[in-house]
Order: C-alpha cells, then sequence, then structure tokens
C-alpha cells in the first residue's frame, strides 16, 4: 500500500490508519483529528493557476449564496456534499459513470484528513457528467427575467461560456476501471520512464492514442494517419478500453508510452483527463487548442510548456510541428521539459489539495444559509467508503495508495492575489499572441512547399 503522508518532519506524526471492523455496518470513527497544527508554516507561495479560484467565485461576490439559489442547480447534481462540524454527509441522486463520483467523494476525503477543521461548513453539489451545464446565456442580471445569480455547480471543468465552478477531477485518487494509479504513484512511474527514454532517443512523431469514438473532432483527427502528398507525421491509434479489460491492460500503461518526441492532447466530449499524463512526459505537447478547461491549466503558455495546434484541419499544423521540432531540437526538447516540469512540480498532490482547501474555503464565505443535513444524506468516511471492499481489485488498490494517513505538517501554501483586471487582460494576449506567431510560422512553412 503506498498511502500518502505529507511528510517534512522528524518528529512523530499522528497517523489516521484506516479504522476497519469486522462488524458487517461499518461506522466513521468519532476520534479524528479536529484541530490542524501544523509544524511547518512555508512560505512559498502557490502555483499560478491558484490566481483564478476568485475568477471562477467571482459572480457570487455581491449576492453570496442563498437556499434558493444553491437549489436550482439540484436538476444537474449527481450528489449533494455536506460538510458540517469537520464530517461528510452525501446525498445521492444519481449514480455517475464508472466510479467518478466515488473518487470525487474519497478526494475530498482526503482533504479533510490532511487539513481537519479547516474546512468551513458547506453545502455543495457536484455535476459528474464531462460538459459544463451552467451556461452565461441562460442567467440574466436585469429585466423582468433576470434570474440572477447563477446556482453554483461544482464540475471538473470550466467553458468561457459557462459558470461552473472547476474542481479538480476524480482520477487524480485513480481511474480503476481504465487501470489508471492515483496521481503520486503514476507521475513517479512516468518520471522514471522518462529517464528511461531520453528525449533524442525518442521516435520523431507525434503520438496519440486514446478513444476516437468519442467525438467528432477525434474522428477527425485520425484522418491525419494517411496521405497520399507526404509523410503526415503522425502515428495514432485508437484505445478500445473494452478489449484492454479483457487482456489485462497489457498495452495501455500510461508510463510505457514515453516513445515519442511529440504527444498529442485532444479533447473528448469536453476536457480529458489525459492532459496532465501528457504533458508529464518530457514529450512536446502538441495542443490541439481545446473549448474547456481544467483548475490547472488556465496558466500554462504556448511555447513555453506546449505547441499549439488549431481545432480545425490541423493534419498540416501537426506535420509542421513535427518538422520544427525535429530542425529545432533545443528548443523542442525545452518546451517538453518545461511542460513536464509544470506537471510533475506544480500539480504534485500537495498542490492539488491546496487548491481544493482554498476553493472550498472560498465558496464556504459565500454561504447565506444555514447549512443543514438533508434527511436521506449518508455521512460518509474513509472507512465507510474503503473498508467494504474486499476484493482486493482497483478500486480498493487506489484508495489505498491515496489515503492520506495523516494531518500535514507543512501548512497551506500562500494563495497568490488574484489577477487585476489589466494583467489579465495581457496574460491572456500573451497566450493568443503566441498562438498567433505558430500560425503565421505554419502558413510561411506550406506557402514555401508549393
Amino acid at each position: 500500500m503506498m498511502a500518502t503522508t505529507f511528510l517534512t518532519t522528524t518528529n512523530t506524526i499522528n497517523k489516521i490508519p484506516l479504522n476497519c471492523n469486522d462488524n458487517t455496518t461499518q461506522t466513521c470513527p468519532l476520534n479524528y483529528p479536529t484541530k490542524f497544527e501544523p509544524e511547518i508554516y512555508s512560505p512559498e507561495t502557490c502555483p499560478d493557476y491558484f490566481r483564478w479560484i476568485q475568477q471562477d467565485l467571482k459572480v457570487w461576490q455581491e449576492t453570496g449564496i442563498t437556499r434558493e439559489t444553491l437549489e436550482r442547480a439540484k436538476p444537474n447534481a449527481h450528489f449533494r456534499l455536506v460538510i458540517k462540524s469537520g464530517r461528510l454527509y452525501v446525498d445521492q441522486y444519481e449514480k455517475a459513470f464508472q466510479t467518478r463520483d466515488v473518487f470525487t467523494i474519497w478526494g475530498i476525503l482526503q482533504l479533510l484528513r490532511m487539513y481537519p477543521g479547516q474546512i468551513p461548513d458547506l453545502e455543495l453539489l457536484f455535476l459528474c457528467h464531462d460538459p459544463p451545464a451552467i451556461w452565461k446565456r441562460d442567467f440574466k442580471q436585469d429585466g423582468p427575467n433576470a434570474t440572477w445569480p447563477p446556482p453554483p455547480l461544482f464540475h471538473y471543468c470550466g467553458h468561457r461560456d459557462a459558470y461552473d465552478i472547476v474542481f479538480p477531477d476524480w482520477s487524480f485518487w485513480g481511474w480503476p476501471e481504465v487501470n489508471i494509479k492515483e496521481w503520486t504513484k503514476l507521475s513517479v512511474a512516468i518520471r522514471e520512464a522518462n529517464e528511461r527514454f531520453k528525449w533524442k532517443d525518442r521516435l520523431p512523431y507525434a503520438h496519440w492514442k486514446g478513444n476516437s469514438y468519442v467525438s467528432l473532432e477525434r474522428r477527425n483527427l485520425m484522418k491525419c494517419n494517411f496521405s497520399d502528398k507526404y509523410d503526415p507525421m503522425v502515428r495514432l491509434y485508437d484505445q478500445n478500453w473494452d478489449k484492454e479489460s479483457v487482456i489485462g491492460f497489457k498495452s495501455s500503461n500510461l508510463e510505457d508510452q514515453c516513445t515519442h518526441r511529440y504527444k498529442i492532447y485532444i479533447e473528448g466530449r469536453a476536457w480529458s483527463v489525459s492532459k496532465k499524463y501528457i504533458l508529464a512526459r518530457d514529450s512536446m505537447t502538441l495542443l490541439i487548442k481545446p473549448e474547456y478547461y481544467d483548475f490547472f491549466a488556465r496558466s500554462m503558455v504556448p511555447l513555453e510548456h506546449y505547441w499549439p495546434i488549431k481545432s480545425t484541419e490541423n493534419c498540416g499544423d501537426l506535420k509542421f510541428a513535427v518538422e520544427w521540432g525535429n530542425n529545432n531540437t533545443e528548443k523542442a526538447q525545452a518546451i517538453g521539459r518545461q511542460g513536464s516540469e509544470y506537471m510533475m512540480k506544480s500539480l504534485e498532490m500537495k498542490y492539488v489539495y491546496d487548491y481544493m482547501f482554498y476553493v472550498l474555503q472560498g465558496y464556504g464565505k459565500l454561504m447565506k444559509l444555514d447549512v443543514t443535513v438533508p434527511e436521506n444524506a449518508t455521512e460518509v468516511c474513509s472507512e465507510t467508503m474503503a473498508c467494504p471492499i474486499t476484493d482486493g481489485g482497483l478500486i480498493r488498490q487506489c484508495m489505498d495508495d491515496s489515503l492520506v494517513m495523516s494531518p500535514s505538517v507543512k501548512a497551506a501554501c500562500d494563495l497568490p492575489l488574484p489577477y487585476e483586471d489589466d494583467e489579465l487582460k495581457k496574460f491572456l494576449e500573451k497566450q493568443e499572441s503566441a498562438e498567433r506567431e505558430v500560425v503565421k510560422w505554419a502558413n510561411e512553412y506550406w506557402k514555401a512547399q508549393e
């Protein structure tokens, strides 16, 4: 078992092992720590993507979140999660796909173990589908048909035209249905693979492997495999997860996919959890312009952390990116390395928990209602989720590997100031300028081929 202990001190740590009993009904222990007393108050500032937290909550700053506002999110929610006096309760409305809801709840439980007594009483509603649900077009501030403010709904991804509150997705704690380990364990394995497969020795092509049937964009990408005019410089493979599960996931280990100099990221039905795995591999990521964003990617910069690719008619752009990289190997390798370092350092699990910590603290401050545990809600803890699973399978393995074994000895990182309007505008212009530069280079390349 590779449980998680955030240990940076030689002093004795008060561990909180799973307290599984032999009874048929597992209950939550009453002796969980209720105070957080860190030994280390680190002066380190959180990564830049924390600056977006206030932006995501800004829409409720003036009005707060009333009972009426919150309940309007219920039709879109898979579950209601209540934190009261440091204990967690869940009212399930609909079962999510696979174990998305299970590991989302599990992740929040680990946050409570890491920072006991630090999360305020709150109620939230969570959506586990792929696309957002709270679209800006549906809410008006003024007039006889005013519908303001929009209801707060937690979700895995955001969109420039949506109000969904972005939160880390379930896969950070594991995705057992496709044999993906929790993020700490997997990132170690990918780092070791990066050492085995040196960039200069990797195949000089762009690689993608995934489920192409979930979106038209992915099916169009697969067409880039073929050209009667030139070598498209891509190697694209369809991933059939049903077949893969039958053969024991022998050809889908993510740490075995560090063999190409360039990796392609493309969205599925919405954002894809694959982004962190792709960016972590030291390969230069060719990132097909996304419609959606997850919590950590908004502060990434084209040509620093990845190579931007247009969202349409992109076969030629992919070929040019590979040709450019093979002719500018030091620059391409540097982009790949910087993207990988961003994943390994700025997205280590301590920061994932710190992000959750600040989102929930900020959200809790907006509550203008009496936090109430619904009649149909059930108290949930690590014991009630993990102890009944005794089959030795991947679900329990992911839980054991990601279990936070003790409160953190280190305080949360310091939350950076949110973006000022002018500052945010300049940052977005920097991203767009880099994208335009790449389009210009590609146009010049193809013109020279005529």
